[in-house]
């Protein structure tokens, strides 16, 4: 078996094999995995009768190769039956291993195969769509608030258009994530993740249609204020990619996360909103939407 390189133009041949995928964790979104490929991500694919095997390589720091979970409809695959196949295509490592996995074969069967280490920072927050999309409840009180201020100092006051992402939209998303970053006092090192996360979004921009990706963009006055893209995870389970909000504009962000859920993932019942990296303020923010549940992230390195 060897791996090739996973380019767009894969999506529709490998699409079959991820519309049953179960993992719940936004590393298992195709079009997710396909979009982040850079200089130092690049990812691979291996295509068998019954499974597709996604594995990473990456350019300077080497030690981080790994492969995830293979996406079978048929076939489920054993800690014995991964560490052959590991073992078949070089890699020692599996990252982004979900919970249930553990809990399905067993810890203990793991265990005596591979070191389980939890991968902080890359736990998926999940939450049931209809309650970001009603926001009922004393618990989403302060989200009301917020959406209805933004509604009372921007809706009647401001000219508010919202629109979907076109490959057109590209040049203004990626001006608006240097406006985004500048208002937040980005550091180097957040400058060079957003130097990924630019080559991210023009990915995704480029190949919306054929990787089955939706996207909005807002404008307040003519100029762009907030974006989001969403995509397909599981036949439950939708994924939101790359929202951002202006946060001088107090409630825009809670307003526009709604307007998101409403157009974008209204036929999901669960919504995936990725994870925190380990960043306390994103950790926050995505507890105060109140999660269903929080899928923890494991590595499975072979002993």
């Amino acid at each position: 078996m060897k791996l090739s390189r996973l380019i767009p133009e894969d999506y529709s041949i490998l699409k079959p094999y991820f519309r049953s995928q179960k993992y719940p964790l936004c590393s298992y979104s195709l079009s997710s995995a396909i979009a982040w490929s850079n200089q130092e991500y690049r990812p691979y694919k291996a295509v068998t009768d019954d499974a597709v095997i996604i594995g990473c390589e990456f350019t300077m720091n080497k030690e981080n190769r790994h492969l995830l979970l293979p996406i079978s409809p048929a076939k489920e695959f054993t800690p014995e039956a991964l560490k052959e196949l590991a073992s078949d295509l070089g890699f020692t490592n599996f990252w982004f291993v979900p919970e249930e996995y553990i809990r399905t074969y067993g810890k203990k069967r793991v265990a005596s195969i591979f070191q389980i280490t939890e991968q902080k920072g890359f736990s998926d927050y999940i939450y049931l769509t209809h309650d970001l999309m009603n926001l009922k409840g004393n618990k989403y009180s302060k989200k009301r608030n917020l959406v209805h201020q933004f509604e009372r100092s921007c809706l009647d006051r401001r000219e508010i258009t919202v629109e979907p992402i076109t490959p057109a939209s590209l040049n203004e998303c990626l001006d608006f994530m240097d406006k985004w970053c500048e208002e937040r006092h980005c550091s180097l090192d957040d400058d060079s993740n957003l130097a990924c996360e630019k080559e991210a979004v023009v990915n995704t921009i480029a190949n919306m249609e054929l990787m089955e990706v939706k996207g909005l963009m807002m404008r307040i006055d003519g100029q762009v204020a907030a974006f989001g893209m969403a995509s397909f995870l599981t036949q439950e389970m939708g994924v939101i990619h790359f929202e951002k909000a202006l946060a001088s504009i107090k409630g825009l962000y809670q307003y526009f996360d709604n307007i998101c859920v409403k157009h974008l993932l209204k036929n999901y019942k669960y919504t995936n909103k990725e994870n925190d990296m380990g960043l306390p303020g994103l950790k926050k923010s995505k507890k105060s939407y109140h999660p269903l549940m929080i899928v923890r992230s494991y590595e499975l390195k072979l002993i």
